[in-house]
């Protein structure tokens, strides 16, 4: 039987070596760092997409350099914080073409240069069977300010940014970090929770739930479903339905965030003057009673699927 991502994950993470300037290790979107600047946090984070898995070998290259690197800031933006450097690792088949990796880099620094951070070095090295880019990235976040996936309460409503399901119709390549929503929100409400979706909302949420102690009850009908979603579901038979689509697919890459009730109507109204293009949805509520329940057309049910799982 082999070990799924997470059952891994929890194995090696069991006994890491601590240090009084990590506040937040293994288990939520960065690490955070306290290296005694008088206002500030670091944020630390690193990820990886591999050839065959996050992208396939006939991606245009600026694409993927651009998803290397985007997947990293929207994990900073789900701590509310804003990116400072990346160090960028290649792993590159023997054959490589030049050309094709300036232009994966070309990606890159169009997105760093875009968002103000700096690119500041990294390593190259041979991985004969694919394609690998690791990133490692620095960012910064007001000291208090810094938004973990522990902090849901029962009583708080659920949102999420954006839509849902459909992303390998091409979204995965193209999607917008949401640092400026990020750092909004931080600034001006009480998050309890938030963490970014690149495994699908049934499963990311549940980490959310275990960090925090917590379940969840969904509305099946405000789920925000993508259109990608659901023109693959009328187009193609063996599709998923496009309400799993929506919690399962993966690499949406928003924000999924709790807040108390009574600040929904007001977050909301606020949000359509700030972010006028960007649609948020009040998706349901955290509850004391474990688990993750979801209300549509066929009633109240357990809600067991999951969202995407490495070496499942």
């Amino acid at each position: 039987m082999v070990m799924k991502e997470f059952e891994l994950i929890e194995r090696l993470t069991a006994g890491l070596p601590a240090h009084p300037a990590v506040l937040t290790g293994a288990g939520d979107d960065c690490a955070v760092l306290d290296l005694g600047a008088p206002d500030a946090l670091t944020l630390f984070k690193t990820d990886a997409v591999v050839e065959g898995i996050h992208f396939t070998a006939d991606c245009p290259p600026e694409k993927i350099g651009f998803k290397a690197l985007a997947r990293c800031l929207s994990d900073l933006a789900a701590m509310g914080g804003t990116p400072v450097a990346a160090l960028v690792t290649l792993g590159l088949k023997r054959d490589f073409d030049p050309a094709f990796v300036e232009a994966i880099y070309s990606g890159m620094n169009a997105l760093a240069t875009r968002v103000g951070m700096a690119i500041a070095g990294g390593e190259t090295t041979t991985n004969p069977e694919r394609l690998l880019i690791s990133i490692s990235m620095i960012g910064s976040v007001p000291r208090g300010m810094q938004v973990l996936r522990s902090g849901a309460k029962p009583g708080d409503a659920i949102f999420v940014t954006g839509e849902l399901g459909g992303s390998l119709q091409g979204r995965h390549l193209e999607f917008e970090p949401r640092l400026a929503e990020g750092r909004w929100l931080a600034g001006n409400f009480k998050i309890h929770a938030m963490m970014d979706l690149s495994d699908g909302l049934a499963g990311d949420l549940r980490h959310i739930l275990k960090g925090s102690g917590v379940g969840a009850e969904l509305l099946g009908s405000a789920i925000p479903i993508s259109r990608a979603a659901r023109l693959h579901a009328r187009a193609e038979s063996s599709a998923k339905p496009p309400l799993l689509a929506a919690l399962t697919d993966g690499e949406d890459f928003e924000l999924l965030f709790t807040l108390p009730s009574r600040d929904a109507v007001g977050l909301l109204d606020a949000w359509k003057g700030q972010f006028p293009g960007v649609k948020l949805s009040c998706i349901g509520k955290i509850t004391s009673r474990q688990g993750i329940t979801l209300r549509d057309k066929h009633g109240m049910r357990q809600l067991n699927a999951d969202g995407y799982v490495h070496f499942s």
